[in-house]
């Protein structure tokens, strides 16, 4: 039987240590069969456990093998496509809604490594810095649209301002978020699977869905075995394939890249990060960047469509680091990986369910950290009944890429290129 590892990235390297889960080689009942240990799939486990549910969660490879353990571990609110825009899609009372739960998943990742004791590296304070005037314009919009849904912890900086926080001169200012942080991606995933196993979860490891028999008590298939359900939540993402096609249909599965670097000393990270936030730029096709937990920059950008692994990824991002820090032009790279995400042609997430007992969600397009626990939440609730807020999310109106699977790359790359630019010329 294959056995997946996980890839050669820092967070892998630097993962507490748990020992590998077994794969499923016999048939089991449970009340709900969760597909994918990311952070959408554990996180709908610990809400479905937390209110009774036996649950079994089956994944294709390792805990937090895909976007959860990959990416750059920023904690960051709202959704891809924030209120206004959503606003705007579907009118003020849905969106009302929506903009409630756009700064509960930040919460809801503290009150788990609170409750479960999980060792994350988790720091308050996140930055998003503009690198023209019209951006600081956004910005100064979206304050004015977080605060009228409530969200308050958020400081614009001007130039002067931003200078204490960032030691880089692209930027003519910026908003500080509180309630935005950073944590170890990979081991608030390994922390919410032992939360998940300690309320009495099953995880199955190595253990890929290859087929889901639909019917009043769904089966879903592994090479070895067999889990029947009373319900199943599909939380593949990016990493689901072609289990269950309508979904795919729907979505792009997209790249992006991260480096890490040598460890660089309290002072020299000090110097770039004084107040150890993490920051992400405001173009279209963003930047971002953070210290890890013993002093390395973790740098990630760019977009590859179609979800290839570039054959140079520190060629792509390093340039991109210097950009903003040439003072680390001799510092080693250590580590450079890619992380496959969820692209939607709305760039919101799609919730929904398939017949009677099958729920999903997917789609983060890039804002998924937070995200994702908020849906399992929300997941959890539609199973116990309450699906208000499921339907706020099941009733946003999501398109096929034009072309079908086969244009939607160009499609979307071309897309890409035309913001690129825009973002090259301030435009």
């Amino acid at each position: 039987m294959a056995n997946t590892p996980y890839p050669e990235s820092y967070y892998a390297a630097s993962a507490n240590a748990v020992p590998p889960r077994p794969a499923l080689q016999d048939d089991v009942e449970t009340d709900v069969c969760v597909i994918g240990a990311g952070y959408t799939g554990l996180s709908s486990a610990l809400f479905l456990l937390e209110n009774g549910f036996k649950v079994t969660v089956l994944e294709a490879a390792r805990v937090g093998f895909g976007a959860s353990g990959r990416n750059g571990g920023q904690i960051v609110n709202s959704y891809s496509r924030d209120i206004d825009v959503i606003e705007r899609t579907v009118g003020p009372k849905q969106a009302q809604l929506l903009g409630q739960m756009a700064f509960e998943g930040g919460r809801i990742i503290r009150e788990r490594v609170a409750k479960y004791n999980i060792q994350c590296d988790l720091k308050d304070g996140g930055v998003f810095a503009a690198m023209t005037a019209k951006q600081m314009g956004h910005l100064e919009s979206q304050k004015r649209l977080w605060e009228r849904f409530g969200h308050t912890q958020l400081e614009l900086m001007d130039q002067r301002r931003i200078r204490e926080v960032v030691a880089c001169d692209q930027y003519v200012g910026g908003m500080l978020d509180m309630s935005g942080g950073h944590i170890h991606p990979l081991n608030l995933a390994l922390g919410e699977a032992a939360a998940v196993e300690s309320l009495g979860g099953t995880i199955y490891e190595q253990s890929p869905a290859v087929r889901i028999e639909r019917g009043a008590n769904p089966v879903v298939h592994t090479p070895q075995g067999k889990v029947r359900a009373k319900f199943i939540i599909v939380a593949g993402n990016a990493y689901l394939g072609n289990l269950v096609p309508e979904l795919a249909a729907k979505s792009m599965p997209c790249g992006t890249q991260v480096i890490t670097t040598e460890p660089l000393g309290e002072e020299l990270a000090k110097t770039l990060l004084p107040q150890d936030y993490c920051v992400e730029d405001c173009n279209y096709l963003l930047d971002y960047y953070r210290l890890s937990g013993d002093k390395r920059l973790i740098f990630g950008g760019g977009v590859v469509y179609g979800a290839r692994d570039p054959a140079n990824i520190e060629a792509i991002i390093r340039p991109k680091m210097l950009k903003a820090f040439p003072q680390l032009k001799d510092v080693k790279i250590d580590f450079a990986w890619t992380g496959n995400f969820l692209l939607t042609l709305s760039r919101l997430p799609q919730v929904g369910r398939l017949g009677d007992n099958i729920y999903y969600s997917q789609g983060c397009s890039g804002h998924g950290v937070t995200y994702t626990h908020l849906a399992g939440k929300v997941l959890a609730e539609a199973l116990r009944g309450q699906a208000e807020r499921f339907d706020a999310f099941a009733d946003l109106p999501h398109y096929p890429f034009p072309g079908g699977q086969m244009l939607r790359t160009p499609f979307a790359a071309l897309g890409a290129w035309y913001y690129g630019l825009r973002d090259k010329f301030g435009m």
